[in-house]
């Protein structure tokens, strides 16, 4: 029996089921196999600060090439040649590409602002912007990411990473036992 055009459904990919999540031990296994690709074949770990650094350097470079080539952390990024075809533009991008195919693939891609009962859609935007510049602030001044220093440090068993990421988990904890109420 041959179907007509008005009985076949058109799923939009917002109203796709949601999947289930995946186990989070496979999942850092996964992250970890990614982590020692990385290594093997780039001799690089993961981290994202340098992304942001290279896309500067390259603004930089557009307004004002001698000034760009004079300073010298924009020069760091435009010694090897264009600094957005280098590893960590590429990585972020991938990770953006990724995550967004990802998150289609499991029903789970819609816009929207998540907050609690209590915070406005302004405000959560608000906290979450200021957030992150405090966040980029941090990883500028400790000369990377919490990718960078969490996993790329911790494979290599360096001391401060895993005091670090100690350090990361209790607060999260804490943080997380201190404000759940504004979520649920």
């Amino acid at each position: 029996m041959a179907t007509s055009i008005a009985d076949r459904r058109v799923v939009h990919p917002v109203e796709r089921p949601a999947q289930p999540y995946w186990n989070p031990y496979l999942a850092g296994v996964a992250l970890g196999l990614v982590l020692l690709g990385g290594y093997l074949l780039l001799g690089r770990g993961l981290g994202a600060t340098g992304a942001f650094s290279a896309l500067a350097a390259w603004v930089a470079s557009l307004v004002s090439p001698e000034s760009a080539a004079a300073n010298p952390v924009h020069a760091r990024y435009l010694d090897h040649g264009p600094p957005l075809l280098d590893y960590v533009p590429i990585l972020v991008l991938g990770t953006l590409i990724g995550g967004g195919v990802s998150a289609w693939l499991a029903g789970r891609m819609r816009l929207g602002v998540e907050s609690g009962p209590g915070v406005s859609r302004g405000a959560r935007l608000a906290l979450a912007f200021a957030g992150g510049i405090l966040a980029a602030i941090g990883a500028k001044i400790a000369l990377g990411c919490t990718s960078g220093q969490a996993l790329s440090g911790a494979a290599v068993l360096n001391a401060g990473s895993l005091v670090f990421m100690g350090a990361v988990f209790a607060s999260g904890y804490l943080v997380a036992f201190l404000f759940r109420k504004e979520w649920l």
